[in-house]
């Protein structure tokens, strides 16, 4: 599919330098691996000397960046802190923060809300708990997916392709003993993950604190919206976890409902 018959459903008027580059940018969110600049040119139809100044373009400004072998672009830190501001502050951040308090006000531990972002999850928004002993994440820090509850249910979901290509090239860093960095382990893991329907960080990621996650359900049958419940295994045991999981399960659903309201409604055809 080119850029210009990308545009035309929209009736976008003019040809603009800006629409161009917007219309490449909505090419290049899609992708899940790094592209090319002669892999661009192949898929939208543009010459490559236009293309390769739209790609400086992007790059001179941080949206893209270079990989080392200088052949190949991934997107640029400015244009993945768009994205999570995005996903922060939306018209909806509000009923989110309401099932996140009553969950917390249920469960008694800090509760968050996590999406996955390149080979990282990061976190949309969290409650924390009144008790004075607790790990402190604000909005927007971001932990690896290999050891994290919510990660371990991203990976979880990906087609065995898909994850297997992300893994390749995914640094899986041993930040505590209880770690996993062997990568057929850790898909063992995974579809057991997958079966149980809810992932466990168990001191995975930091010592001391333990984490259960399930997805909130999407109506695409994929979901890029995790809920957890953190707090320190001193509190929360494995036991205590899974007995939280009603509770999880029911503000997954509450989230669930919430996102397919901010859902632009389908048009119906005459």
């Amino acid at each position: 599919m080119t850029l210009a018959q990308k545009s035309e459903p929209e009736k976008i008027d003019g040809d603009t330098p800006t629409m161009r580059l917007f219309s490449l940018l909505e090419v290049i969110a899609e992708k899940d691996q790094t592209f090319s600049l002669q892999g661009l040119v192949e898929e939208t139809g543009l010459p490559k000397p236009t293309l390769h100044r739209m790609l400086q373009q992007l790059e001179s400004v941080g949206v893209l960046q270079r990989e080392g072998d200088a052949r190949h672009y991934t997107t640029g830190v400015r244009l993945r802190r768009l994205a999570a501001n995005l996903l922060i502050n939306n018209t909806h951040h509000g009923a989110r923060r309401l099932v996140l308090r009553q969950l917390v006000e249920e469960v008694g531990e800090s509760c968050n809300l996590t999406a996955f972002t390149g080979s990282e999850v990061v976190y949309l928004d969290r409650m924390e708990t009144a008790a004075p002993l607790r790990f402190y994440l604000h909005s927007g820090s971001r932990v690896p997916a290999h050891c994290s509850s919510s990660g371990k249910l991203f990976l979880a979901q990906m087609s065995p392709a898909q994850r297997r290509r992300l893994l390749a090239h995914m640094p899986l860093t041993k930040y505590t003993n209880k770690t996993e960095d062997d990568p057929a382990k850790l898909e063992r893991e995974l579809e057991t993950v997958r079966r149980n329907g809810y992932a466990i960080d168990d001191e995975e990621f930091l010592p001391g604190l333990l984490c259960v996650a399930v997805l909130v359900p999407s109506s695409t049958g994929r979901s890029n919206l995790a809920v957890a419940i953190q707090a320190p295994i001193m509190r929360l045991t494995h036991e205590k976890a899974l007995h939280f999981l009603p509770a999880l399960q029911r503000a997954a659903q509450a989230l669930a409902v919430i996102e397919a309201d901010a859902s632009p409604p389908s048009e119906t055809k005459p």
